[in-house]
């Protein structure tokens, strides 16, 4: 319940009335649970959000001491060198997004008010006072997307709590007025905080962003902030049940960085100023993400990209949630590959906005002692079900496959259940098509956001089934509600296998569905497929989308190369199969290129009650390998 006035289309909270915002407070608060968890009036003076006052000497002192910190902290500053001569950001949408100018003024602001607490120089002071004043000015932050409030209203409320002391009166007050009016008090509006009972991340984001707001102008408006703080911590718990149990994040690689990340920094804050955070970190599976992100990315550098995620290599060059996460597990083994992007780069990805945030949770690891984690294998259970496996996590030319399991109707899902990458000699053989930017797609009428059997997101060539490493049966899409989980594992280093059932996604058309990858002896990888027709015959198109070449094709062998290297893809189980490919050119003119990529593959057809059974052996290099038989035995032997 709320008690609100409508003013130029826009509802504001009640602007007087003690007893109306008592009751205000109380009755808003019963939604999430009562009594307040957290004890506001603890809250002290500012800086207040992340880096309290006098933090920057521990910074300062780990810069002098550590080439590697001082080197980030350099690219840091050289960011802001060229921010100052950038124009002020202005109040410019993409399609129905402010998004990326909120993500520029979170950089910039950052960064610069980074800048100005290490060196205290004038110059970083003024141009974020300038970009902070610019964005307060604008006419609202866009909140028929609260994206864009959420990431802007952080931006605004670290510039503000860490330029305070040192904004002037006018200042302050365009600026709090502007967290107020346009980053608090439309998240009470429930046009725009539906939000808050959701499971994805936008749940994260927008928590985070209000409730930074919220602890930023707290002495001007304790009553709200408390609220907002209390209200974020109870919603946050809502999304944060999808880490269970292994650490899973049903929305993938770019999500996981999203998400997660403003995860983060709601749980750093509150460790910061309250010295807990009220068990948040303690949730069910929320720890063990790390290992699950960890694993994502491939020893050739690049990332496992199922759902909406880029198809190239690592997201931002460099996570710095993963650095909060190593200290707070005490596991540098986490940092594995964070440590190759942060000690082995000549330069550090400044686009990311995120990354002043490693040198308040980095700069306690002993970077020394990253070592590769020892395992080869790690399979995640939940929503969205992955199992990951590798030869090696120190040699760039390793094996490398990631199985696909999970649900087309996940947040951000395309119907990839049964798909699966694969790296090998420092190359992608095996490769998930990727996203297709949003704006693309809405800008020619297509809703994206519906994920019925039949909606329009299916009818985008990338986010199907004809497009993925899977089975297609009957020329028809997966079943948006089926569900496929990963049934076996095993992290034997001569055999490393998962095996997922995808009988779900088919199961119109057919009575079993069962898919395993296996590394067979560190040498190549065998994916075998076994499979039930019901009533009816059925054509089963087996195909692979992939980067590389096809040289030439003989019958059930083909060879590919891609950067100078080959690899054989063969079938054992099936007479006469004889290889083909397909192409990847868009079918539909809402579509994205694909470029320098091909589908290759077999169609089989399968008469009615009828069981097969059949391998896909990709060897990588030019040497003869000697095929085990336990590559080719039931998945039930597995």
């Amino acid at each position: 319940m709320m008690v609100s006035i409508k003013k130029s289309n826009k509802y504001r909270l009640y602007p007087s009335g003690r007893m109306l915002l008592f009751f205000f407070v109380l009755f808003s608060s019963m939604a999430f649970g009562q009594p307040y968890r957290i004890d506001t009036t603890k809250i002290t003076g500012h800086p207040r959000l992340l880096l309290l006052q006098g933090q920057e000497e521990g910074i300062k002192k780990n810069i002098a001491e550590n080439p590697v910190w001082n080197f980030a902290n350099s690219q840091i500053i050289d960011a802001c060198e060229a921010m100052l001569v950038l124009p002020k950001i202005e109040r410019v949408l993409v399609g129905r997004r402010l998004l990326d100018q909120s993500r520029e003024c979170l950089r910039r602001v950052f960064y610069l008010s980074y800048a100005w607490r290490l060196t205290q120089k004038k110059k970083y002071f003024k141009k974020c006072e300038e970009e902070l004043l610019a964005v307060s000015r604008f006419s609202d932050w866009n909140p028929d997307h609260f994206l864009d409030v959420a990431e802007m209203t952080t931006a605004v409320a670290i510039g503000y709590d860490w330029l305070y002391n040192d904004l002037s009166m006018s200042s302050k007050e365009i600026i709090r007025n502007a967290i107020i009016g346009k980053g608090i008090e439309p998240s009470f509006n429930t046009k725009y905080n539906w939000w808050l009972k959701q499971t994805n991340n936008w749940n994260q984001v927008c928590n985070t962003g209000v409730a930074y707001g919220a602890i930023a102008v707290y002495e001007d408006k304790p009553q709200l902030s408390a609220q907002v703080i209390n209200r974020s911590l109870e919603s946050i718990l809502v999304s944060m049940k999808g880490y269970a149990p292994d650490g899973n994040y049903a929305e993938g690689y770019n999500y996981w960085g999203y998400g997660t990340s403003y995860n983060v920094l709601f749980i750093s804050a509150l460790e910061r100023l309250f010295g807990t955070d009220y068990g948040l970190s303690q949730q069910p599976g929320f720890l063990k993400t790390a290992a699950f992100y960890e694993n994502l990315e491939t020893p050739a550098g690049y990332a496992f990209n199922y759902s909406d995620a880029a198809n190239g290599g690592g997201q931002d060059g460099l996570q710095p949630a993963m650095f909060w996460f190593a200290e707070k597990l005490n596991d540098p083994t986490v940092l594995f590959s964070e440590r190759d992007n942060l000690v082995r780069s000549t330069t550090l990805p400044k686009w990311n906005r995120f990354l002043p945030a490693i040198m308040l949770w980095g700069t306690h690891t002993n970077l020394q002692a990253i070592v590769p984690p020892s395992y080869k294998l790690w399979n995640g259970k939940g929503e969205n079900a992955v199992a990951m496996m590798r030869t090696a996590w120190d040699n760039p030319n390793a094996i490398f496959v990631g199985l696909k399991a999970g649900s087309p109707s996940s947040s951000h899902g395309h119907m990839d259940a049964g798909s699966f990458v694969m790296d090998a000699d420092g190359v992608r053989w095996g490769a998930d098509p990727g996203m297709q930017e949003y704006e693309s797609l809405e800008s020619k009428g297509i809703k994206i956001w519906s994920g019925g059997q039949h909606d329009d997101r299916w009818k985008v060539f990338r986010l199907s089934n004809f497009s993925h490493s899977t089975l297609t049966v009957n020329n028809s899409l997966q079943q948006v509600t089926g569900h496929a989980p990963i049934i076996s594992s095993s992290g034997d280093s001569l055999f490393l296998n998962a095996v997922t059932d995808i009988t779900s996604l088919y199961s119109k058309r057919l009575v079993s569905a069962k898919r395993g990858v296996a590394i067979v002896n560190k040498q190549y990888v065998s994916v075998r497929d076994e499979i039930e027709t019901g009533d009816t015959a059925c054509t089963i198109r087996w195909a692979m989308f992939t980067p590389a070449t096809v040289s030439s094709i003989n019958g059930n062998q083909l060879q590919l190369t891609n950067k100078g290297r080959k690899l054989t893809f063969s079938v054992v189980g099936i007479e006469d199969v004889q290889l083909r490919t397909w192409p990847t050119d868009p079918p539909n003119s809402w579509d994205a290129l694909n470029l320098g990529t091909t589908l290759v593959g077999f169609e089989i057809t399968v008469p009615a009650h009828t069981k097969r059974s059949f391998n896909v052996l990709l060897v990588p290099g030019e040497g003869q390998i000697a095929i085990k038989r336990s590559s080719l035995k039931p998945l039930g032997q597995w």
